[in-house]
């Protein structure tokens, strides 16, 4: 294939460049994605995952389980993380202590 870049207006080289970036972004995204399939597979049939043999750490789920709840509405709950809920501050200001709230 012959391209004759002298006839090709600026515009037209810049759409051409755009075309073959993509072009050459998808066959290595494609290429990527079939070797990582290849390793996970070949660790399948030995017995393992592909975390197991990189020892890279499994990510975590994401949510935490709160540990405290509104006795007043127990749909209102709170993981001990970040900044206290309202219903939090006004019930230890009320005098009760975190241990009160625990689920």
């Amino acid at each position: 294939m012959s391209i004759d870049f002298d006839s090709m207006s600026l515009k037209e080289m810049r759409d051409l460049r755009t075309k073959l970036d993509r072009a050459i972004n998808s066959y290595e995204d494609r290429k990527r994605r079939e070797a990582l399939n290849a390793i996970e597979e070949a660790a399948r049939e030995h017995g393992f995952n592909l975390a197991e043999l990189t020892g890279a750490k499994p990510r975590r789920a994401g949510s935490v389980a709160p540990k405290y709840a509104n006795p007043e509405d127990p749909t209102m709950t709170w993981t001990g993380r970040g900044r206290k809920p309202r219903w939090v501050v006004e019930s230890l200001d009320a005098g009760k202590d975190l241990e009160d709230l625990k689920i």
